[in-house]
């Protein structure tokens, strides 16, 4: 294999290795856990309130974070060793999920804003080295393959999961509870070994002659970077629109991901279908990504984006109606069709945008947009169950995120940022 297609599947297999944290702990068994055992001693409302709560500061602590961590990491060519670091905390902090017991709720929210930090901040390093390992006319493709394969691996272990949790006996597993904990060790197991060809294979990009800095002056000279790109935003107009649309959409997007599970349970819908319907959308959304992903070039990235924003609306409508488990399952399969390609395709066209001598500070930005969507979509959740103590309004109410973010990518010029990014080279 040479080396840049090991590079290529190194990066492919991260998305393997990292997704059984985004079924296990973020969607499927961790959601359960904190409504039903860390925050079991609280009512069912209260309960989905604090979990909304608990993944909107994981998210605001990101937003505060990403974008200096990717500065930093651009002004000193140092964008491997941060992916690494940060997916060790998140590896590690998983593993001390094992360690919460009944209504320790707090400690549980602790060592999830711990864990995400690792899991969200090295992706942002992760997403940077598309452009890196890859030219503009294969992104599409292996963004899409990297979020395919996500959904293969995250969908494996999740599968293993459920079936350790519904019969534990078989592998020898004294109860559920015990079952569900070793599930959360078995995700900090997964993700290590799987992201060991990345920490091997994946190359830095260094220019040829690097200045040397004290650790201070990094610093400063990091936030004197990102000022000046605050200050620069407008040069890049179309990145900027791209962004605010990302940023509409996403939030009805990430919020889908982040509290249905939680929903489903106020619901009344059992723990077996809740489960069983997120493990049918890690493996049907296989197929479905690696389509949008091989079609994006001819169809075009921004109309495969409409597709998956049209499907999505229908989603909150049909969400907003849901009685049963069977109207669950249709909407997880409805789910699987369009979340690989819109986020795939979504870091795809970003990287498109960017210029690439600075991709991990401007997918620093793009983190912070992802961010401030997955925030804020789970805390209007939470609100809206605090105060109506029907969190129907709130689902129904995405709709309107994903008309206005499809109305602002309508006038995202692509073509015309590449030019402006070509003149600034030039210049």
């Amino acid at each position: 294999m040479d080396s840049n297609k090991k590079e290529v599947f190194s990066w492919v297999m991260y998305d393997w290795a990292n997704s059984a944290f985004a079924t296990t702990i973020c969607a499927a068994v961790f959601p359960i856990f904190y409504h039903d055992v860390a925050a079991g001693n609280l009512p069912g409302s209260v309960a989905s309130a604090y979990w909304g709560f608990t993944a909107g500061i994981s998210m605001l602590v990101l937003i505060i974070l990403s974008p200096i961590i990717g500065t930093l990491a651009d002004y000193s060519y140092s964008k491997k060793k941060y992916l690494i670091t940060l997916a060790l905390l998140g590896i590690i902090s998983t593993g001390f999920f094992m360690m919460v017991n009944k209504g320790q709720y707090l400690l549980a929210s602790a060592i999830y804003i711990i864990a995400v930090i690792g899991f969200a901040g090295g992706n942002v390093f992760y997403d940077s080295f598309l452009p890196d390992i890859v030219d503009e006319e294969e992104r599409n493709y292996v963004s899409s393959k990297g979020f395919a394969f996500g959904y293969l691996g995250g969908g494996l272990l999740l599968a293993i999961n459920i079936l350790m949790i519904q019969f534990p006996k078989f592998f020898f597993i004294h109860d559920t509870l015990e079952a569900t904990k070793l599930s959360f060790l078995s995700v900090s197991i997964w993700w290590f070994i799987f992201s060991l060809p990345i920490f091997i294979n994946l190359k830095e990009r260094k220019p040829a002659k690097i200045e040397k800095h004290h650790f201070s002056k990094l610093i400063i000279g990091s936030f004197n970077r990102l000022g000046n790109t605050f200050l620069n935003i407008m040069k890049y107009k179309e990145l900027f629109k791209f962004l605010i649309a990302f940023w509409l959409y996403n939030d009805a997007i990430g919020t889908i991901i982040a509290m249905a599970t939680t929903y489903g349970r106020d619901i009344g819908i059992n723990q077996v279908s809740l489960m069983g319907a997120l493990l049918l959308t890690q493996f049907a959304g296989f197929p479905f990504t690696m389509i949008f992903g091989k079609y994006a070039n001819r169809w075009g990235t921004k109309n495969s984006i409409y597709i998956c924003l049209f499907i999505y609306g229908l989603i909150c409508i049909g969400g907003f109606f849901m009685k049963n488990a069977l109207h669950f399952w249709i909407l997880a399969f409805a789910v699987s069709m369009v979340q690989g390609g819109s986020q795939a395709l979504s870091r795809s066209l970003f990287s498109n945008l960017v210029p690439k001598e600075r991709t991990a500070e401007f997918f620093g930005f793009y983190s912070i947009f992802n961010k401030l969507s997955d925030w804020m979509g789970p805390m209007i959740f939470g609100f809206a169950s605090l105060f109506t103590g029907n969190s129907r309004f709130g689902i129904f109410s995405l709709i309107f995120f994903i008309i206005l973010g499809a109305i602002v990518l309508y006038f995202v010029d692509v073509e015309n940022e590449k030019e402006v990014n070509l003149e600034m080279v030039v210049e």
